[in-house]
């Protein structure tokens, strides 16, 4: 069986975000919830919705092009989700 290139889900906390999605893109991510779950044996079902934060931060990860205009405009590495912190006391 091919492995699927989601690790398994880490509850974080969220910030609540509302999107619509296309039909076919929301059968795609039932489906690779069912995979996912078939593939990780012994945990819980994985719920669709959960899928799309790990699959964003993935392919944000892994988007060399996006990595370096991040580096080059914002001034700061890919390593953290987070900017770095700026000391606001001056």
């Amino acid at each position: 069986m091919t492995k699927l290139k989601l690790e398994p889900l880490v509850d974080d906390k969220p910030v609540k975000v509302s999107i619509e999605l296309p039909g076919p893109l929301y059968r795609d991510l039932v489906a690779y919830a069912e995979l996912l779950h078939r593939q990780q044996q012994g945990q819980s079902s994985a719920d669709p919705a959960k899928l799309i934060v790990p699959m964003l931060q993935r392919f944000i990860t892994t988007d060399r092009g996006f990595a370096k205009q991040k580096r080059a405009v914002l001034g700061f590495s890919g390593a953290s989700s987070q900017p770095p912190k700026i000391d606001e006391s001056r």
